[in-house]
């Protein structure tokens, strides 16, 4: 007993029977048996076939059909090569050739706008003589045709498929149905937001909802750069959206401006669904352009959980207030709350996993730091530590307070938390900082302000921007050291270098006052920061010059348990006028000099001592 016949069986079937249906009419012959067994061939297949699917796709005339159908007719039959010599004189087929032979012709198949050619549905070998030349289908159209399609292998060389989505959250399904809508209207749709992995995530919920298409990502650094070159690639992406059902995803992050610009231009010619990322600029003409907003504590602790749900095997998953914690904290998008619920799944603890995702978005200005410092290697007043502890608090229970409690409704400003360390050099502040950071579990960003300050107009704030919005992202504790070289006070306008002075800092209260993490700003002369700001800071610590009894502390901490020490006297050594930083440095100076001979003794720190003094160019030393 024979297997049932496939359903590509069945579709080559219909293809062969129409074949010999143009066979005959080249032969010369009556097509009418070859048409009975077209219909019987039809009457053995439900719905469309893969020619069938082409033909509508591309809106080919019942003619285009017969020549495409042709071309490829050596492929597939090969007496078809005969029958095509015996009637034209050469084994492959020619746009003459059907003109003379199939029914209904008509001379725009020939034209370079036909569907034919525009698409490279079929190919001229010669193309300098149209009606002549041999015709030839490319690869990729004939693997669709007999339903072995794959994605077309030069745009496989770029493309890339984005995951298939979850169903999104309410806020990027309404981004999602939007897109979808204007795919639906023929437009292109410009899709910006804070977070790059939402606004993919709605491009391939869109490409789902038009169709059930799968969305593929393309850098426009990819795309080829000539005039003719990029024509040619459009084309294709349009033909491969008929031939596999995608959706494209161009961006444009890695372009240079140049190229950008161009492909901009070219980009109202092409008609798919396509979504443009990551252009800053305005938008091809006639596009859509929708934003992709942040989720909200609920929306992400929600999508969180269901990750969980669905990831973890029944009973393993972490407790809903571990997942919620980790989702009122991180601002993670919806592929990274995935990728966390997967690490979890997989044994990992997922504030680490959630903590990790949110650290990869930093520019090159800003240095990640994992922090390790604890309480007790802070030596500051009572006062001062129960600020710092309040500042934790105020952190850690931030979603409470704004979410939970109400604070935060129809807010956008003041929403964050932003704390001043003033005081002298060395007295504790960037440790406090990482104290801070390690008590919350976050990681502590030390913003390099070097990199940060650019002399062209507006790049300062573009710097900012991109550090402010990854840490939204993370909830990291953001560390600006010696802060009043960028936050300094608002000059009287001289010139315009004092305008975009001014408009430097006005942008920075701005964006302080609309953070929605921990800012800390560290700074040796309190005075010289802008009174405007300060009015902003929620918490202004001021860190103390170390008296003789806070040295004394410090100098009973400045060596680990495991240092071997010889004749060490802390309250002698408290004598001397070192703030704490100096002290760690004298430490560790002493510990590199004691190294050679197994342990520190009272000589070491002496020498130590007297090297961080010379800094400050002060004569002394002890021991």
């Amino acid at each position: 007993m024979s297997a049932p016949e496939t359903v590509e069986e069945a579709d080559r079937a219909v293809l062969v029977a129409e074949l010999d249906v143009i066979r005959a009419r080249l032969r010369g012959d009556d097509p009418a048996e070859a048409a009975t067994g077209l219909a019987t061939a039809r009457g053995r297949v439900e719905g469309a076939t893969f020619l069938d699917d082409i033909a509508r796709g591309f809106g080919l005339t019942p003619f285009e059909r017969a020549v495409l159908l042709l071309a490829a007719g050596p492929e597939l039959v090969g007496e078809t090569a005969q029958d095509i010599a015996a009637a034209g004189g050469d084994p492959r087929p020619t746009f003459a050739l059907a003109l003379a032979h199939l029914p209904e012709p008509h001379w725009s198949a020939l034209t370079p706008h036909g569907p034919l050619r525009r698409w490279h549905l079929v190919r001229s070998v010669e193309p300098a003589t149209p009606t002549r030349s041999p015709l030839v289908v490319p690869e990729r159209v004939l693997h669709q045709l007999v339903g072995a399609g794959h994605l077309d292998a030069e745009l496989a060389r770029v493309a890339r498929p984005v995951p298939e989505p979850q169903e999104p959250p309410a806020p990027l399904a309404a981004a999602a149905a939007g897109t979808a809508d204007a795919w639906a209207e023929g437009r292109i749709v410009a899709l910006t937001g804070p977070q790059p992995g939402n606004v993919l995530a709605v491009a391939a919920a869109a490409a789902r909802a038009a169709g059930g298409r799968r969305l593929y990502r393309i850098s426009a650094a990819d795309v080829p750069r000539g005039s003719e070159g990029r024509e040619r690639f459009l084309r294709l992406l349009e033909r491969e959206s008929v031939l596999a059902g995608c959706g494209w995803a161009l961006d444009f992050d890695d372009a240079r401006d140049e190229d950008a610009a161009a492909l901009i231009r070219a980009l109202p010619s092409l008609d798919v669904p396509a979504v443009v990322l990551g252009h800053e600029g305005p938008p091809p003409e006639g596009a859509v352009r929708i934003t992709v907003p942040r989720l909200g504590v609920p929306e992400r602790g929600a999508a969180l959980r269901e990750a969980l749900d669905r990831r973890c095997r029944p009973g393993a998953a972490p407790p809903p207030e571990e997942s919620a914690r980790a989702a009122g904290v991180f601002d993670l998008s919806v592929p990274d709350l995935e990728a966390a619920a997967g690490e979890a799944a997989r044994g990992a603890d997922l504030w680490t996993a959630c903590r990790l995702r949110a650290r990869s978005g930093f520019p090159g200005a800003a240095r990640v730091v994992e922090p390790r410092a604890g309480w007790d290697r802070l030596v500051l007043p009572e006062t001062q530590l129960t600020q710092l502890r309040a500042l934790v608090g105020a952190v850690r229970h931030r979603t409470r307070v704004l979410e939970e409690w109400g604070f935060g409704a129809g807010a956008t400003r003041g929403l964050g938390t932003t704390a001043l360390f003033a005081g002298p050099s060395g007295t504790g502040k960037t440790l406090a900082a990482e104290v801070v950071a390690k008590e919350l579990g976050l990681d502590l960003v030390v913003v390099d302000l070097s990199q940060v300050v650019d002399k062209y107009v507006g790049e300062t704030e573009k710097n900012l921007g991109r550090i402010f919005d990854a840490a939204e992202d993370g909830s990291s504790v953001l560390l600006f050291d010696e802060a009043d070289t960028l936050f300094g006070k608002r000059t009287e306008v001289r010139d315009s270098h004092d305008r975009y002075a001014n408009l430097e800092v006005g942008y920075l209260l701005q964006r302080m006052e609309s953070f929605r993490g921990l800012a800390v700003l560290t700074t040796n002369a309190r005075s010289a920061l802008d009174q405007a700001f300060l009015r902003r800071l929620r918490v202004v610590v001021t860190f103390p010059y170390p008296d003789p009894a806070a040295r004394e502390a410090l100098w009973a901490r400045a060596f680990p348990a495991r240092t071997p020490t010889d004749g060490l006297d802390p309250r002698r050594l408290a004598a001397l006028d070192l703030p704490g930083g100096a002290i760690a440095a004298a430490a560790l100076t002493a510990a590199y000099l004691g190294a050679e001979r197994g342990g520190v003794s009272a000589s070491d720190v002496a020498a130590a001592t007297r090297w961080e003094l010379a800094k400050s160019g002060r004569p002394g030393g002890g021991g």
